[in-house]
């Protein structure tokens, strides 16, 4: 599995706000992690996710894998153990990906501090 891989994955029931089941994912760890944990963005094709702020409109393509255009949910990016990976479906575009590690780092950077 490489940064940017459109994955199929399971991931585990939940009753809260999480995303649960089988689902599309994408890969944003570095490829140079060898751990046996993957750090994943999880998608959907609710576009009302949009709504939400660090979320990413991804169109279908038969590069990336998705049949309905989706959203990229990184509020909601997470580890998960590589074993809950079923399958490997597509490659996001670059554009695409830029656009998600845009969203990651607005979500993660610390806050500007005044001196």
């Amino acid at each position: 599995m490489a940064r940017g891989d459109v994955l199929l994955v399971r991931l585990p029931d939940s009753d809260q706000r999480e995303e649960k089941g089988n689902r599309p994912a994408i890969a944003v760890q570095t490829d140079i992690a060898t751990s046996p944990m993957l750090m994943i963005i999880p998608v959907t094709s609710s576009l009302g996710a949009l709504r939400f702020p660090f979320a990413v409109r991804i169109e279908p393509s038969e590069q990336n894998g998705l049949t309905l255009p989706s959203v990229a949910m990184v509020f909601q990016m997470r580890a998960i153990d590589r074993k809950r990976v079923i399958q490997k479906i597509g490659e996001l575009e670059p554009q695409y990906l830029g656009q998600v590690d845009a969203e990651i780092w607005r979500m993660l950077k610390p806050p500007e501090t005044e001196e």
